[in-house]
């Protein structure tokens, strides 16, 4: 089987290329990835010259690539997008592009292909707040930043080639991952590696921003069972039933990291933030995947793995654009 992965460079998608690749040797990956701010081919070096994972730079909306790229795909799954809920409210336009266009000129070079399957990674942050319960897959949709806006947008036009053309679209939404090679702008990276460099962590409000924490192997292990079992036209929520305010998840690095709670900072709100997000992932449940990870220690193998790549981090973060309200 040949897999297009976009944006396989990125957080996500590299952990589940190298997933993926461990796990199937009948697997071979083509990784479409722009290499914006966030993209680094560091992420996969492990893998980089391997017999089965090859590499083109290029964006997602450069419709004659993707189409010269889709010959011979039996599976896409799009994780390209711009994700960064800060720079969505300063840099509007280039989330419409990836998120929105991006999924249209992805989804005729699928169609034109005759693909077997497209995975489109989208977000709980679609659903909007939620002040109590979980989310479920036909919710109606309620997003409140230019990230989820444009995510969403990308799920119902994923779907509607299902329904208008039936192209074999399948649309997954995470709650938030965590883990290895996670851009340092992130909530948990960014708390971590400040405080290995001795730095205070910027705490939005309260602090009482609720989210669903889910290991992102956790996640490339139910990505790989949709890729195999998942039903074309169906969503499927991925939660990993770890729901933590900011603050309970700021005095849990804290104490992993042996800090006290003076290493707080408390900033601005950032406008429209969603105080809670959760999901209900009864769906993939039933298909056999639940989240496997301990919380606690997946956390705590988090910070160890900062602690020992700061030479992957460091760079990043040096160059971050910063931004406050």
């Amino acid at each position: 089987m040949k897999i297009l992965v976009t944006g396989g460079c990125g957080f996500i998608g590299s952990n589940f290329i190298r997933h993926i690749l461990a796990e199937h040797e009948d697997i071979s990956v083509l990784n479409l990835d722009k290499l914006t701010y966030c993209g680094n081919p560091e992420n996969l070096k492990d893998v980089a010259d391997g017999p089965g994972y090859s590499f083109v730079k290029g964006d997602i909306c450069d419709r004659k690539l993707v189409e010269d790229l889709m010959g011979g795909v039996d599976t896409v799954v799009n994780f390209a997008a711009e994700s960064h809920v800060d720079r969505s409210i300063k840099y509007p336009e280039d989330f419409l592009m990836t998120n929105v266009h991006g999924v249209k000129v992805l989804m005729e070079a699928a169609k034109g292909a005759g693909v077997s399957k497209v995975i489109q990674i989208g977000t709980d942050e679609v659903y909007g707040s939620v002040p109590e319960g979980v989310s479920a897959e036909d919710d109606v949709l309620r997003p409140n930043s230019p990230y989820s806006a444009t995510k969403a947008a990308g799920d119902l036009l994923a779907l509607s080639y299902y329904s208008t053309y039936k192209l074999p679209v399948i649309v997954t939404r995470s709650s938030n991952n965590f883990g290895p090679y996670q851009y340092p702008e992130k909530m948990m990276p960014l708390f971590i590696t400040n405080l290995l460099r001795g730095e205070k962590v910027p705490l939005y409000g309260d602090g009482g921003n609720v989210r669903d924490w889910l290991s992102v192997l956790d996640n490339c292990n139910a990505l790989s069972l949709i890729l195999r079992e998942g039903k074309p036209g169906e969503i499927y929520n991925i939660g990993g039933d770890n729901c933590l305010s900011n603050l309970e998840l700021t005095h849990r690095i804290l104490s992993i990291m042996g800090k006290d709670t003076d290493r707080i900072q408390p900033v601005n709100d950032r406008p429209g933030h969603d105080r809670r997000y959760a999901l209900d992932s009864s769906k993939i449940k039933e298909l056999g995947w639940a989240p496997e990870a301990d919380f606690s220690a997946a956390l705590r193998r988090t910070v160890d793995w900062y602690e020992t790549h700061k030479p992957w981090w460091a760079p990043l973060k040096d160059r971050a654009e910063i931004i406050k309200w």
